[in-house]
């Protein structure tokens, strides 16, 4: 695989985890940048910090770590997308097993906490294009569009 190829791989998969933050966003019915944002925004004020995205990382973790163990496995996420009506991959073609693969970096096969909150963070990052420390909602759905694209595209 060549390194753009990695690379693409990579935004991919973390994005498609980062895209998992709340509930919420998983269950918003056109799933655009501006619902996802008014699922995660939880001061109502039209952008998203880090904080928020981290919070909505956070609760989305918790709701799929189904044993309580402190880690999710690609079970456990696929179960959590199926009771959430969310069994298309979110049209990445990724598997639950590849979207984990791309932020565990112990590879160990499942997802830690840690593991998890990192690779939202450096989603976060990534997606913050004008580096103001918020998410606009064009910022969320450019991000979402470009984890649509298949790797190498």
């Amino acid at each position: 695989m060549k390194k753009s190829q990695r690379i693409s791989t990579s935004f991919i998969g973390a994005l498609a985890l980062t895209a998992l933050s709340g509930a919420a966003v998983l269950s918003a019915s056109d799933g655009s940048g501006a619902e996802k944002l008014k699922a995660m925004d939880s001061n109502s004020d039209g952008k998203l910090s880090a904080a928020e995205h981290a919070a909505g990382a956070k609760l989305n973790f918790e709701g799929m770590d189904v044993n309580k163990d402190g880690f999710v496995t690609a079970s456990e996420m696929d179960t959590h997308m199926k009771a959430l009506g969310k069994d298309d991959k979110m049209g990445t073609k990724m598997s639950s097993a590849e979207k984990i693969a791309v932020v565990d970096t112990d590879k160990d096969g499942k997802l830690s906490a840690a593991e998890s909150a990192a690779g939202a963070q450096s989603m976060f990052s990534k997606m913050d294009t004008n580096g103001d420390g918020f998410l606009t909602a064009e910022e969320i759905q450019a991000g979402h569009d470009s984890m649509m694209k298949k790797p190498g595209a």
